[in-house]
């Protein structure tokens, strides 16, 4: 490798961030449920995640993210559950990002939003939600994330 190729880095707090709420409710039997949504692209499951807007609160900004991609709107938390990487594709390049994720306790889904159409969504337990998601460490923290509620 040679001085002006660029190394990776191993320090997530170099890299660029995105939010998500991590959409969650209680079912009737008293377990956690929580919601997963397709992407757009690829159609794998995730949760729904963007970029903040200048000005935003970081939690306020995954709240928005869940109802543009969702249609769900509810409490969402101001401190973050935790966090995850992954690598971002776009334009033949790939990035890879830092995700804080914000616990989002849903209480309705609108009858319309945004990107209603664009994407599957299922509520599952969190093993299941866990076990559906490509990204470790978001699994372990969906894992880890259910008991706490």
């Amino acid at each position: 490798m040679t001085k002006k190729e660029k190394q990776p880095s191993t320090d997530d707090s170099t890299l660029r961030r995105q939010v998500a709420a991590l959409p969650f409710r209680v079912s009737e039997r008293g377990s956690i449920e929580i919601l997963l949504i397709t992407s757009r692209d690829t159609g794998r499951f995730i949760i729904p995640k963007g970029w903040r807007k200048k000005g935003q609160k970081q939690w306020d900004a995954a709240a928005r993210e869940a109802f543009e991609e969702a249609g769900v709107v509810g409490k969402v938390a101001s401190k973050a559950a935790g966090s995850y990487t992954y690598w971002k594709r776009g334009n033949g390049e790939f990035e890879r990002l830092q995700v804080l994720v914000y616990p989002l306790e849903v209480k309705t889904q609108r009858a319309s939003w945004p990107e209603k159409g664009e994407r599957k969504m299922a509520w599952l337990t969190a093993e299941d939600a866990a076990l559906l998601v490509d990204e470790p460490a978001l699994a372990s923290l969906i894992r880890t994330f259910a008991p706490k509620v």
